[in-house]
């Protein structure tokens, strides 16, 4: 039995971060006729529920890198990892180090929560502004994210330039309680994204324990960025479209169609 697992963004979403209707009338079709499929993603269950809507998905899916595994028929999280106190804190006292700020994610009680602090950089302004217009997410402004009570914490997002990023990474590296992933904006370049969470949390931690559960024997995975080779660790079968970064395209098994023709639906039409 095969488990067939994919990234969103840059990979089964087209260039406007969408399912094509293509890909959404055929991955349909196909999850009514029995394939097992689902989706691992960096984003947060206020985006990626939004998205994933027009699509009957009956199995678990993978959120935040793996920090949230969500199930979609219970409606429920079956897994949650947050940071410890004493992290969160570590990676605040950081961020000051280098002037540096961006987004706090809480779960607490069920209830999801997006914390900012200044918005003036333009990226940081833009992503919030994109995000409500576009999936109407919920943010909160607080003046200083040790504000926040540390209990809940499961996330943190910087996006800026690799250049100022870098250095905060090479800082975090030496902390314990932390993991990490950074990668380039799959839509905006000269943009990077790094993303800190639990050391329990990853992709490939995720889909080990998609694959365990039910008992999967075999398990193919799609994706176009750095944040996906963690998941292509775990996969038997290693798919990565065409315009995937060139890391993950060298890590990859073969080379589906890009993001926007349907690449992922297409190969699945082919294989299965």
């Amino acid at each position: 039995m095969t488990i067939y697992i994919s990234d969103l963004d840059g990979t089964l979403l087209n260039g406007d971060a969408e399912l094509s209707e293509y890909t959404i009338k055929t991955l349909n079709a196909m999850i009514a006729g029995g394939i097992n499929f689902t989706v691992a993603t960096a984003r947060t269950p206020a985006t990626a529920f939004r998205i994933l809507a027009p699509l009957t998905l009956r199995l678990p899916i993978v959120l935040m890198n793996g920090v949230l595994i969500y199930d979609t028929e219970q409606r429920r999280y079956i897994k949650v990892n947050k940071l410890a106190p004493e992290t969160v804190a570590s990676v605040v006292v950081t961020m000051r180090d280098f002037e540096i700020t961006g987004f706090m994610y809480e779960l607490s009680g069920g209830e999801f929560m997006t914390y900012h602090e200044s918005l003036e950089k333009e990226p940081l302004r833009d992503f919030v502004e994109q995000r409500i217009a576009k999936y109407n997410k919920a943010f909160r402004h607080t003046e200083g994210f040790e504000n926040i009570s540390r209990d809940d914490i499961i996330y943190f997002t910087l996006l800026d330039t690799y250049e100022r990023l870098r250095p905060v990474l090479d800082a975090l590296e030496s902390q314990p309680g932390l993991n990490h992933t950074f990668y380039p904006d799959t839509y905006r370049p000269g943009l990077w994204y790094l993303e800190m969470f639990s050391p329990a949390a990853s992709k490939q931690s995720a889909v080990d324990y998609l694959r365990e559960t039910p008992g999967y024997e075999r398990v193919v995975g799609f994706g176009d960025n750095l944040n996906d080779l963690p998941m292509f660790a775990a996969c038997d079968v290693k798919v990565a479209p065409e315009n995937a970064n060139p890391e993950v395209k060298a890590a990859a098994d073969c080379i589906c169609g890009g993001s926007d023709s349907d690449g992922v639906v297409r190969w699945l039409e082919g294989n299965l």
